[in-house]
């Protein structure tokens, strides 16, 4: 069986800190040496020494046999210490290189990691701006087959030698339709949110009916429209919302810092493509204005009967977001 495979320890003398090194191999010959001559010496050549000076001799001896040979060991002994050293330290050379590779490594793991995560983010935010596109695109093929109204011929005026009255004519449609519900109302100035939004579309399609609503609409298709030319699109808008109150302030006439809250859109590189672009596209600018002028009458008709909560639903809006960005642009809440 290989050694490698063997579970059981190693014998202590294949280690290289049990090993005889040359140096204690050296010391240990060199101190047989010494005691073996020393013996020879004091023992068989040497006179020998007087009664009373017997212990003092024996003391010498002692130290002359001994002496050399404690010195030859703490030679060896520091020189043993001294490989030992250098061994630890090689070792612990060896593993902060180790613990470094594997720094780098785990560091190049993670950055790839995070390089797929911020990947996989702007792929997502692609695909949003796509659906975007899409959804304006349906918005605007349900302005175009929208099947325009048919145009009755007007009756012939009456003979007035056969008696007839003149009478006026009934109430228009529009005006006995039911008024749009305020969740269809909010639902369609959010937009659907992709294709596939059948809610979003059927209140969409109510709002449509609703003359000054489908003016707000059409207006707020062509602001965003417009903006996602430059890339600006709502979804990515995190505004700081503002209180209800503020709202109501607003569609009561207050204006200047009493409603600043309502600009609360925070992105500088949208406020300057936006500023820019009102200075520059007279197109833009108009619809803008027009935009703003449509929406801030909505609001003082909306929030006169609206709920706290049914006036928080419509801030966060697509429609609402447009305001506070084109509203912060052209000073409306300075």
């Amino acid at each position: 069986m290989a050694p490698s495979s063997d579970p059981s320890p190693r014998p202590a003398a294949t280690s290289p800190r049990e090993r005889l090194t040359a140096v204690e191999i050296i010391a240990a010959i060199l101190s047989v040496a010494w005691l073996a001559g020393a013996a020879v010496y004091f023992i068989v050549l040497a006179p020998g020494p007087e009664s009373a000076g017997r212990a003092l001799h024996f003391v010498t001896v002692l130290i002359a046999m001994f002496m050399p040979v404690a010195m030859l060991w703490v030679g060896a002994t520091a020189a043993r210490a001294s490989r030992t050293m250098r061994e630890e330290s090689a070792r612990l050379r060896a593993a902060i290189d180790a613990i470094r590779e594997a720094y780098i490594a785990q560091n190049t793991s993670l950055g790839a990691t995070v390089d797929k995560t911020v990947a996989q983010k702007l792929d997502e935010i692609v695909a949003a701006q796509r659906k975007t596109e899409t959804a304006l695109a349906t918005f605007s093929s349900v302005r175009v087959e929208e099947p325009p109204r048919p145009v009755h011929p007007a009756p012939p005026a009456p003979d007035p030698s056969s008696g007839q009255v003149v009478l006026p004519l009934g109430t228009p449609a529009e005006e006995t339709a039911p008024p749009l519900d305020r969740e269809d109302f909010i639902r369609a100035l959010n937009f659907p949110e992709s294709p596939e939004d059948k809610a979003g579309f059927n209140a969409l399609r109510r709002a449509l009916k609703d003359r000054p609503t489908a003016q707000l609409v059409r207006a707020a298709q062509d602001v965003l429209t417009l903006l996602a030319q430059d890339g600006i699109y709502m979804d990515d808008m995190r505004p700081d919302m503002a209180r209800p109150e503020i709202w109501r302030r607003f569609a009561a006439g207050e204006r200047g810092r009493a409603v600043a809250a309502l600009g609360g859109i925070r992105d500088r590189s949208s406020l300057a493509l936006t500023a820019a672009r009102m200075k520059q596209d007279a197109i833009f600018r108009d619809a803008a204005h027009h935009f703003l002028r449509l929406f801030d009458r909505m609001v003082s008709t909306f929030a006169e009967t609206a709920t706290d909560a049914e006036i928080s639903d419509l801030s966060e809006t697509r429609t609402a977001r447009a305001f506070m960005l084109l509203g912060r642009v052209s000073g409306t809440f300075a």
